[in-house]
């Protein structure tokens, strides 16, 4: 997967920002990863944009970026309290399927979940290959 891959398909809850970042020129997840507080800041000022919904985008761009995963997996890692690759190489597959089973079933999706231990163990494996 290619970090330069264009920001598509975000929630509606990032419609605001999502607005803002493509009115600033970003519109790739490795160009919104890149941006600093301060750039955030900047943006923000005087919208209707949240930074703390941009910095949930920043989030979901390290992972989409590091760990080359769909916007559903990384938004999934982020939600279920995994940060950064770190927080995710610290944990066994079998944690990693629980943390992000839990978050599933609490939302009640009904649907097969996103990650198994097939992908967990992917996740972990590159996950400590990415911590700098």
């Amino acid at each position: 997967m290619n970090n330069n891959l264009f920001l598509k398909d975000l929630p509606g809850s990032f419609y605001q920002e999502e607005k803002i970042l493509l009115s600033n020129n970003i519109k790739t997840w490795d160009s919104l990863l890149s941006l600093s507080d301060d750039e955030i800041h900047r943006m923000i000022y005087g919208s209707l944009g949240s930074i703390r919904n941009i910095k949930r985008l920043k989030c979901i761009a390290y992972f989409i970026c590091n760990l080359e995963i769909e916007i559903k997996e990384a938004a999934l890692l982020m939600h279920s309290g995994l940060i950064s690759n770190e927080a995710i190489s610290r944990l066994s597959p079998q944690e990693l399927v629980q943390k992000t089973g839990r978050f599933e079933r609490f939302l009640q999706t009904g649907r097969i979940p996103l990650i198994d231990l097939n992908k967990a163990k992917f996740l972990i494996e590159k996950a400590k290959k990415n911590i700098i």
